[in-house]
């Protein structure tokens, strides 16, 4: 499906081998595992993490890693419901739930082979019982989930890729209004200076800021440090 592809992968499993190879200057394939281990352990953070690639596929595996995430904490939002929940929230937030899902499985399928691995997550910080908490945390995930696809819509290429980006980030930025209503109920509250800037457009944020959000709930490490920024 895809113009660009993530060669075989070396350097612990996440890293393609040919990019290493390339960067280190180097002509066999012995001896650009051997650099490839060395630059790793004495520099490289992301020992053990995922690398989301470079060009579309990066980009389409930095969304895949969002959904996976989004996906995971509405899944234990529903398991573990808080305290006094609603029948009219529980059907609101399964559908919140099930699109998650839909978009993760929609890019996974997208990808294919060039697909990250599903992420291991850790929400043991955040309260599930507390209604107000996990609202918020929830509100948390879903602009920050907008501010990424708004951020990341200038570095895909494929227009269809864009489109596609597109007509997910409108389903997120309709998740983000309902939790806002679910917290404060019939105010302006999503649509406040946090999420729409003093010009009226939604927020942007780049990979790395948005990386760097979402890190405290991922325990394998997403490293972006191929992708575009252009």
């Amino acid at each position: 499906m895809f113009n660009v592809m993530i060669d075989s992968v070396a350097c612990n499993g996440k890293v393609g081998r040919r990019w290493f190879m390339q960067v280190l200057g180097v002509t066999s394939a012995a001896t650009g595992l051997t650099a490839c281990s060395n630059l790793l352990d004495d520099e490289n953070p992301y020992v053990g993490g995922v690398q989301l690639g470079r060009d579309d596929v990066g980009v389409l595996n930095y969304a895949y890693a969002l959904e996976q995430l989004e996906a995971a904490f509405y899944t234990q939002m529903l398991t573990t419901p808080y305290a006094g929940i609603t029948p009219e929230e529980t059907q609101l937030l399964t559908d919140i739930r099930d699109h998650e899902i839909i978009h993760r499985e929609f890019l996974r399928t997208a990808l294919g082979g060039d697909a990250i691995e599903s992420l291991e997550l850790n929400f043991g910080s955040l309260n599930f019982a507390d209604r107000a908490a996990i609202l918020a945390a929830a509100r948390q995930f879903e602009n920050t989930g907008v501010a990424a696809y708004n951020g990341a819509g200038k570095l895909l290429k494929n227009p269809d890729f864009l489109t596609l980006a597109g007509k997910i980030v409108s389903v997120e930025a309709r998740h983000a209004a309902l939790i806002a209503d679910l917290l404060q109920p019939r105010t302006a509250y999503f649509a406040s200076d946090e999420v729409v800037a003093f010009n009226g457009l939604e927020n942007v944020q780049t990979p790395e800021q948005v990386l760097s959000a979402v890190r405290p709930y991922t325990g394998t490490v997403v490293n972006g440090d191929l992708l575009p920024t252009t």
